[in-house]
């Protein structure tokens, strides 16, 4: 529209520019590409293979034994005995889940079964070890 004498007005447009709002929608787009792995943190495990199915997301409590044999539940590092004395709260306090055991296949099967007993004899019984599924051959 062009203007022709002066003091008359264009007419309202009535179209909405998005251009603005689709360059940030793929911003954040890459940005959360680039993080979403990230924060799925954790203690760096080796888990061994097996044949095993995917398990469904729950929101149970993850104890996690390193190569070195040190204890986290999810990300904080607690001695056996810490461990042993506050293992049943966390679980109440995380829901029911249940618990899953994640171990460097690197650990003594002994401090594992260790780790279980403690969790069973506390009423703990929802308890699923966590392995890798095995690449096809």
């Amino acid at each position: 529209m062009r203007r022709g004498r002066r003091g008359e007005r264009m007419g309202v447009n009535g179209e909405i520019n998005v251009v603005s709002l689709i360059d940030v929608m793929m911003l954040l787009m890459i940005i959360f590409m680039i993080t979403a792995p990230m924060m799925q943190g954790g203690v760096d495990v080796s888990l061994p293979s097996a044949e095993v199915k995917p398990l469904e997301p729950k929101n149970g409590l993850v104890v996690t034994i390193d190569r070195n044999g040190q204890i986290f539940v999810d990300d904080t590092k607690l001695s056996y005995d810490e461990f042993a004395g506050s293992i049943k709260a966390l679980s109440d306090r995380k829901g029911a889940g249940g618990v899953f055991v994640r171990a460097d296949k690197a650990v003594d099967f002994g401090t594992v079964i260790r780790l279980i007993a403690a969790m069973k004899a506390r009423g703990i019984t929802d308890v699923g070890l966590v392995a890798e599924p095995e690449e096809s051959r």
